[in-house]
C-alpha cells in the first residue's frame, strides 16, 4: 500500500528537506518536474521537489489534455518530434491507462480549406508511419456522407469528406500528480505551496534554496548538491537571478468549455479556423466539450494569464463556422482556462504556430540546470535526459558511480497496475456503487479505485454525488486530502475532481459544503475557511472574466 501523501506528510517532507542535504532539489512541480523527481528517485538519488502552487497547477493543468504525436507539427517539418511523441504516447497508455486513453478524431475538409484532402491523407499516412503503425488503429479516409453520419451537426455545405485518426486524451493535472506520488513512493520528498524565495550560492555554485511554506509561513533552508529549474514559463525568471539571458518565447493558449449537448458532437474533431487557418481541437469530456487552443503572444506574467474576450470570440466563431446550427454565444461558455507555453525562442520565426516544441537542457554559470521548452507528451523522455546530466554532475562532485537508467517506461504509475478496466468497473459496481459512479472512479483512479470505494462504503453520505447529475462523490474529496496532498479548495474542485469545469456555476453553490468538509478533515479555522472560499470565488470569476471584457468594450 502507498505511503500516505497528505497535508500532514507535506509538513514532514519539508522538515526532512531542511534537516539534511539532498542530492537533487527540483523547483517546479509541473509534469516535467514531477517526471524528473520520479526518474531520479527511482535511480536512488535523494530527491526533493517543491512548487509555489499545487502540483500541476500551472501549464500542466491548462493544456488541451492530449497526449499526441503532433499531427499539426508535420506541416513545419518536425518529424523527429512526431516520432518521439508517438513513442511516448504508447508508453503512457501502458503505464497509466486510467489517465491516458485512446481518442478518435475526425478531420473534416471543406472546399477551400487551407489543408486540402490529399494533403490530409498524405499527412496521416506519414503520421501512422512515424508511429510505426502501432497506433490504436490506422487512419481511414471518409467521404461526405460518412462524415455527416459521424457528426450530423457538421457544416455540410462545401464538405468534401475527411478522415478519422487516433491519438490519446489525458487527465493532465492528475498525470503530474501521479508522477509526484510515485516519486515519493521511491523515497523522494515533495511539497506543494512551498515557494522558493531565492537560490543559495556558495563558492560560485548553486547549492540549494531558501523556501517559504505558504501554508504556515515557516521558512526552510534546503541544501542540495544539484538544483534543477523546471518552472516552465517561469524558467527565465529563475535563470535571470543567476545572471542568465532569457531563452523563452512564451505564448498563451486559451480554451472554452461548453455543454456537449449544445454542440452535439460524438467524437473529437480537429478543425482549421476560417479566421486564420490555425489548427485547433474540439474534444468531448463527459458532459462538456472543450475547444482550443489559441496561440497568441503572451502579454502578461504567467500567474495573470486568463482567457479574454478576443480569445473567446475567436474560438466561438471558429466552432460556429464548422457547426453552424449550434450558434454558440458567450452565454454558452461554462468556463475557460488559459495557460502559457514556454517555447524556445527562435529569432527567425515570428509566427507562434511555427515555433518548435523541442526542448533544451541548459547549465548556467553557477551550475543551475534548467529544462526549457518541450511538450506534455514527451515529459518522460525530457526528465530522463535531465537526470542523466544530474547523475554526471553528482559523479563529478563525490565520485559516486552512475546508476542504471530508471525503468520509467515499464513501471506503472499509481493506479496503472491493471489492464482490464471493464473487469475493475464490474468489481467496483459489486461493492454497491452505481455503474456510472464505478465507471467514473475506475477511469480516474485505476487500480486505486478500491481505496475510494472503501471510503464510500464507510458511511452513506460518502457515496453521494457532490453535485446532482455528476458522478463525483464525497469520498473522492476525503481521498484527495488523505492520499493526494490536496491543500486548498481549488485543489479539490479544480485539479483533483474537475468539478470546476463540468458542474453548473462551477460548483459555487456546493463550495461552502466542500469547505466545511475540508475544515473537519484538515482543521481549518474560520479565517482559513473564509479565505479558501474567497480564493475559489476568485478563480471562478477569472474563468468567466471575459464577460466583463465584452461589457467594457460595449460601454466603450
Amino acid at each position: 500500500m502507498d505511503a500516505p501523501f497528505s497535508f500532514e506528510t507535506r509538513a514532514a517532507y519539508l522538515d526532512a528537506m531542511a534537516a539534511e542535504p539532498v542530492d537533487l532539489l527540483i523547483i517546479g512541480g509541473g509534469v516535467t518536474g514531477a517526471g524528473i523527481a520520479r526518474d531520479a528517485a527511482m535511480r536512488g538519488i535523494r530527491t526533493a521537489i517543491v512548487d509555489k502552487g499545487d502540483f500541476g497547477s500551472g501549464t500542466s493543468s491548462r493544456s488541451s489534455r492530449l497526449v499526441h504525436g503532433g499531427l499539426r507539427y508535420l506541416e513545419h517539418g518536425h518529424l523527429r518530434l512526431v516520432f518521439e511523441a508517438s513513442r511516448e504516447r504508447r508508453i503512457l497508455q501502458k503505464i497509466a491507462p486510467h489517465l491516458v486513453w485512446p481518442r478518435s478524431f475526425l478531420f473534416p475538409v471543406h472546399r477551400g480549406s487551407r489543408v486540402p484532402r490529399w494533403k490530409v491523407e498524405a499527412g496521416l499516412w506519414l503520421y501512422d508511419l512515424l508511429a510505426l503503425f502501432r497506433n490504436v488503429r490506422r487512419h481511414e479516409m471518409l467521404g461526405k456522407r460518412a462524415m455527416l453520419r459521424a457528426e450530423p451537426g457538421l457544416r455540410s455545405k462545401g464538405l468534401k469528406g475527411g478522415a478519422r485518426y487516433f491519438d490519446a486524451q489525458c487527465d493532465d493535472a492528475r498525470l503530474a500528480l501521479a508522477n509526484v506520488r510515485d516519486a515519493t513512493r521511491h523515497g523522494a520528498l515533495a511539497a506543494n505551496y512551498a515557494q522558493v524565495d531565492h537560490l543559495e550560492t556558495a563558492d560560485g555554485r548553486t547549492g540549494g534554496a531558501h523556501v517559504t511554506d505558504l501554508v504556515t509561513g515557516v521558512r526552510h533552508a534546503i541544501r542540495a548538491l544539484t538544483v534543477v529549474n523546471a518552472t516552465g514559463p517561469w524558467s527565465d525568471e529563475l535563470r535571470a537571478s543567476e545572471g542568465e539571458r532569457p531563452v523563452l518565447h512564451c505564448t498563451k493558449g486559451a480554451h472554452v468549455v461548453v455543454s456537449r449537448r449544445r454542440l452535439g458532437n460524438h467524437e473529437a474533431l480537429i478543425l482549421t479556423s476560417p479566421i486564420d487557418g490555425r489548427v485547433m481541437f474540439m474534444v468531448p469530456w463527459g458532459s462538456i466539450t472543450y475547444v482550443g487552443t489559441t496561440e497568441t503572444e503572451c502579454a502578461h506574467r504567467p500567474d495573470e494569464v486568463r482567457a479574454d474576450a478576443d480569445d473567446v470570440i475567436y474560438l466561438l466563431r471558429s466552432v460556429n463556422a464548422h457547426f453552424p446550427e449550434a450558434r454558440l454565444t458567450f452565454d454558452d461558455v461554462l468556463a475557460t482556462w488559459a495557460g502559457v507555453r514556454p517555447l524556445l525562442r527562435q529569432a527567425e520565426s515570428e509566427d507562434p504556430r511555427a515555433v518548435s516544441r523541442e526542448h533544451a537542457i541548459l547549465e548556467g554559470g553557477t551550475g543551475l540546470i534548467s529544462i526549457v521548452g518541450g511538450k506534455l507528451t514527451t515529459y518522460r523522455k525530457m526528465a530522463a535526459q535531465v537526470v542523466d546530466l544530474v547523475c554526471k554532475r553528482l559523479r563529478e562532485l563525490d565520485g559516486r558511480p552512475l546508476p542504471p537508467r530508471a525503468r520509467t517506461h515499464k513501471l506503472p504509475l499509481p493506479g496503472g497496475e491493471m489492464r482490464d478496466l471493464d473487469l475493475l468497473i464490474d468489481s467496483t459496481e459489486a461493492e454497491g456503487l452505481h455503474r456510472t459512479v464505478a465507471t467514473h472512479l475506475v477511469h480516474t483512479y485505476g487500480s486505486e479505485t478500491a481505496a475510494v470505494a472503501r471510503l464510500a462504503g464507510s458511511e452513506p453520505a460518502m457515496a453521494e454525488a457532490i453535485v446532482p447529475g455528476h458522478a463525483t462523490i464525497w469520498a473522492e474529496l476525503v481521498h484527495a486530502m488523505r492520499r493526494e496532498m490536496a491543500i486548498t479548495l481549488g485543489d479539490l474542485l479544480i485539479r483533483r475532481t474537475h468539478l470546476f469545469y463540468v458542474a453548473p456555476d462551477q460548483t459555487l453553490e456546493r463550495a461552502p459544503d466542500v469547505a466545511q468538509l475540508a475544515t473537519q478533515e484538515m482543521g481549518w479555522d474560520d479565517a482559513r475557511r473564509n479565505a479558501e472560499l474567497d480564493a475559489y470565488r476568485f478563480e471562478v470569476a477569472r474563468s468567466v472574466a471575459f464577460r466583463e471584457d465584452v461589457w467594457g468594450q460595449a460601454e466603450g
